[in-house]
Parts: C-alpha cells; sequence; structure tokens
C-alpha cells in the first residue's frame, strides 16, 4: 500500500519560521527590482510599429506587456490622431482605419498622461520635435524612441538623462 503524503505546515517548524522569512525577503527583493522605464515613442515609431515594422512593433508590443511605461501628452496626441487621418500613410498597412483606432485607444489606456508646465524649447532642428523632448523632460523619460535620432539629439539644450535611441538600440539597452 503506497504511503499517504504527509502535509508539512511550516508554521509549526522550526526551519518554517526561517523559511517563510527567507521566502518574504526573497519576495521583498523581487518587487524592489521591478523598474519602470518610461519612455516616448515617437508617431514615426508608433507608425511602423503598427504597420508590423519589426523592432518598432515590438517596442509597442513590450508597451501593451507592461515592460515600458509610454508617456502621452497633448501635441503628441494630437500628432497621433493626425496620422491615423492621413490614408497615404496606411495604403499598405494590414490593419483597417477601424482596427487602428482600436489600437490607438488600447495604446493611450496604458499610456501616462503627462501634464508640461514648463517649456523648455530645446530649439532641435525641427521646430515641430520640440515636444517630443519636453513630454521627456515632463514625465522622467528615460528614453525617447525615434527613427529620426539625428534631429532630436542635436538641440542647444541637453538633457543627459534622457537617452535618444531607436527601437532597435533601446531593445538591445534593455535585453
Amino acid at each position: 500500500m503506497p504511503s499517504k503524503p504527509t502535509r508539512i505546515d511550516l508554521t509549526r517548524h522550526k526551519t518554517g519560521t526561517r523559511c517563510q522569512r527567507l521566502f518574504s525577503l526573497l519576495t521583498d527583493c523581487i518587487y524592489a527590482i521591478i523598474i519602470f522605464v518610461n519612455i516616448v515613442v515617437d508617431t514615426d515609431v508608433w507608425v511602423a510599429g503598427v504597420r508590423g515594422s519589426g523592432h518598432a512593433n515590438r517596442v509597442l508590443r513590450l508597451c501593451l506587456e507592461g515592460r515600458f511605461v509610454p508617456l502621452m501628452g497633448a501635441a503628441l496626441l494630437a500628432e497621433y490622431e493626425d496620422l491615423l487621418g492621413r490614408e497615404s500613410i496606411w495604403r499598405k498597412a494590414r490593419l483597417t482605419a477601424a482596427e487602428r483606432e482600436g489600437l490607438l485607444e488600447i495604446f493611450l489606456s496604458i499610456c501616462q498622461w503627462t501634464r508640461i508646465y514648463y517649456a523648455w524649447r530645446p530649439n532641435l532642428g525641427d521646430e515641430a520635435d520640440n515636444h517630443l523632448m519636453e513630454l521627456a523632460v515632463a514625465g522622467q523619460a528615460d528614453y525617447l524612441v525615434t527613427r529620426n535620432v539625428r534631429d532630436l539629439r542635436g538641440g542647444e539644450l541637453k538633457f543627459p538623462h534622457i537617452s535618444v535611441v531607436t527601437p532597435t538600440q533601446l531593445l538591445k539597452e534593455q535585453e
């Protein structure tokens, strides 16, 4: 006759208390090392990601999985919405207009809304990109993810705590 498995109540054994403390310590450590990575996703990365382009698509997927926290501001949201209306961009896209709008709504639901109270005006080569760096500063972003790195790194004001990277560079740094 097979022996019945015995259930050990850890709270009644001397080693049980140590195990519970160790487990508690271990779980506390696990929670302590979870770090949120705040990023600003430029519109060119978002469009490429929605169209299914390699690394940009993976960045969006990691945002949706909670690995990155995308920051969103009023000016960037206006750009995203403007892009949804440009049919020329989406001619070869796999998603319909309704599906793209739904994806934007899902993406927005995980974004951290960030208000910009101070205009830094980093004087980038393209004036229309200044709001991206201002959003990154206001939201304490770790990364500004763009496919247009050259223009966004060339400002007069430097913010050394914000890395301007391509989707490929972000994925390599975060592996």
